[in-house]
């Protein structure tokens, strides 16, 4: 059963300079229009949602030349009192990683700055007692130790095996601290067996709804804010007795980014 709603507090980055001008993952088509007046429009909405269901939202300064800033969750990792800062695998997003450690160290935070390739909460989720950590597509095996490390949480690594699902919350989500949704054709066989051994009663995303980005949803343990267009995965939460909450980010989803690629969780204390 779903706990109750926590209060969180997000960073997000207003999508002002918003393009797709290059293609790093399978969703990016330079050559396809993007209506950057509504993607801001989309993103007002997601921050108003996250304003109405109590959440406290901070923002970064967006930087122009830097489309790809909206996607707050790969700027880092914060859990309590730390922040472990990124560093991107392509060229093109590699300016973001300062921007946001400067944010981390004037918000006070104990800032370590990262050893390998390591894309954020992209591939970083706290899962109850342990850290669910991607790899296979952006970040590097080898962080997983220092995340480990930096946190003193068990690190597990998870091996995404689809290129549409290049970053671990494009294909999995935590809903609550014993419950995960997740595409279990994304991951390994290996992966797929310590996700059903640690989560039994997960929800089983269909790929309808994980090709909409229908998994790349940000849960406080009550309510789950999800692309709209997943409709089957917002049907079977509300079977769990989550309360879904639809948004439309069609123009973000062109880059590949749904709402917890716009959201980096500050978490505070143990949480």
């Amino acid at each position: 059963m779903p706990m109750d709603a926590t209060r969180q507090r997000f960073l997000m980055c207003r999508p002002t300079y918003f393009a797709v001008d290059y293609a790093i993952n399978p969703w990016m088509d330079p050559t396809a229009p993007v209506d950057a007046d509504l993607a801001i429009r989309q993103w007002e909405q997601l921050r108003q949602t996250y304003r109405d269901l109590g959440h406290t939202v901070e923002e970064i300064a967006p930087l122009p030349g830097l489309p790809d800033m909206v996607f707050a969750a790969n700027g880092g990792t914060v859990l309590g009192s730390k922040a472990l800062a990124v560093q991107f695998r392509d060229p093109q997003r590699a300016d973001e990683a300062p921007a946001y450690r400067a944010w981390f160290e004037a918000a006070g935070l104990e800032v370590h700055d990262p050893k390998h390739i390591n894309e954020g909460e992209g591939d970083i989720l706290l899962a109850g007692g342990h850290l669910l950590a991607g790899t296979g597509f952006r970040t590097a095996h080898p962080a997983h130790a220092q995340v480990q490390e930096v946190f003193g949480y068990p690190v597990l690594t998870m091996q995404l095996v689809d290129p549409r699902f290049y970053h671990l919350d494009t294909a999995l989500t935590v809903l609550d601290e014993h419950t995960i949704a997740y595409l279990p054709e994304a991951f390994s066989p290996g992966s797929q067996a310590v996700l059903r051994r640690l989560f039994p009663d997960a929800v089983h995303a269909s790929m309808a709804d994980a090709v909409v980005l229908g998994l790349n949803a940000v849960s406080d343990g009550q309510h789950v804010v999800l692309p709209a267009q997943a409709t089957d995965l917002a049907a079977k939460l509300r079977e769990r007795g989550y309360q879904t909450i639809g948004v439309d980010l069609s123009e973000l989803r062109k880059a590949g980014g749904g709402p917890k690629c716009c959201t980096l969780r500050l978490r505070q204390g143990g949480e």
